[in-house]
């Protein structure tokens, strides 16, 4: 995706061929700059700290994290405190475990000299079928967008969306906005409602970020404004991302999702979730059972942004003293999912939906190749 006209990835080699760069996204919309990884460690506090985010995105940065420590060290206990490190970083995004899986699987076995060369040839594969696999997205779920627009003789199209499952959460194109990029490149006219996504706003400073970058119209509101909207028929359908889904379906996403699917549900809204096939956790049937992280209270109970001189300023916009509970993420069960849209087409959220994409992947035996 472009800005400011330039074409940008979230994550790529650096000239020199061997540390990575990467969007610092901790600092937009206000400032765009960028960061270099040269160590395991530094990866893995991008990834804690936010710098980057989404659960495509960290899985890529774990596999790079991977090769960044094989550069230092490629013997079998360097493999393993690395597998270790970056896994220990955000608890329930599984594209994370699928990753540092996918590299402990293909390193092990090599001899150390081979395993730096081979961990940077799969990170920048991992890469590449990422940025694939959500353009893949998008085509699936281009025609439902191009059916509603049919529908309305040409008005907009007006797409509700929750935290941030853009471009910026992948290494290109995103989950959910990828149809709606498609959708707007086409000239189907659409427009967003995007969830500020307290507490850290990821709708209000990311998905509004890259909507404008991209000239697609939308609209920032509160995270309570969804079910008003789809009362007054304001809200054609919702598209969010996921960080973990079952294998029936459940799907855990950014707190906030659950609310706006119960009003999607409510209202008669559909309510469909984007993601590609790493996503899904077969290891898990019910959604009860994804851990879900509990992050600082600090981000509850302070807001950074831009004052009037131009300058971040973070301030505290709550009762001091009082205490603030952080959960991340909330999980949506299936039955109030109108469908999943992955790379492979649009199915039930459930598991004879997943399984009829995925049939190489379903029943698989739980915990299988993973080493935490």
């Amino acid at each position: 995706m472009n800005v400011d006209g330039v074409p940008h990835r979230t994550i790529w080699l650096a000239e020199d061929g061997w540390s990575v760069e990467i969007i610092d996204q901790t600092k937009l919309p206000h400032r765009f700059e960028t960061l270099r990884l040269t160590s395991l460690d530094q990866a893995a506090e991008a990834i804690r700290s936010m710098q980057v985010r989404g659960a495509p995105l960290i899985g890529a940065t774990a596999a790079y994290g991977i090769a960044l420590a094989m550069a230092e060290d490629a013997g079998d206990a360097a493999l393993k405190a690395a597998y270790d490190s970056l896994l220990a970083t955000r608890p329930t995004a599984v594209n994370l475990r699928w990753a540092l899986d996918d590299l402990y699987d293909l390193l092990q076995p090599l001899g150390a000299n081979a395993r730096a060369a081979a961990a940077y040839l799969r990170a920048a594969e991992i890469c590449e079928e990422d940025v694939a696999l959500c353009r893949a997205i998008g085509d699936r779920g281009l025609p439902l967008i191009e059916a509603i627009a049919a529908r309305k003789g040409g008005a907009p199209v007006n797409v509700l969306t929750h935290c941030n499952a853009g471009w910026l959460a992948t290494v290109d194109w995103g989950t959910a906005t990828a149809p709606i990029y498609l959708a707007h490149d086409k000239g189907i006219a659409v427009k967003v409602w995007v969830d500020e996504t307290r507490p850290r706003n990821q709708g209000a400073s990311l998905t509004a970020w890259e909507l404008t970058q991209h000239g697609v119209p939308h609209a920032i509101v509160a995270d309570n404004v969804g079910g008003h909207l789809m009362q007054q028929g304001l809200v054609d359908l919702c598209i969010v991302g996921t960080d973990r889904t079952t294998r029936r379906g459940d799907v855990c996403n950014k707190i906030g999702t659950y609310l706006k699917a119960l009003a999607a549900r409510d209202n008669g809204v559909p309510f469909y979730v984007a993601l590609p096939g790493p996503t899904v956790d077969w290891t898990l049937e019910d959604g009860r059972d994804v851990p879900i992280e509990e992050r600082d209270a600090r981000e509850v109970t302070h807001v950074t942004g831009r004052n009037e001189a131009g300058e971040l300023a973070t301030v505290e916009i709550s009762n001091p003293g009082s205490p603030a509970a952080n959960y991340a993420f909330d999980v949506t069960p299936a039955r109030l999912v109108t469908g999943l849209i992955t790379e492979r087409g649009v199915c039930e959220a459930s598991a004879e939906g997943l399984a009829g994409l995925y049939p190489e992947r379903a029943g698989r035996a739980e915990g299988q190749g993973s080493l935490s």
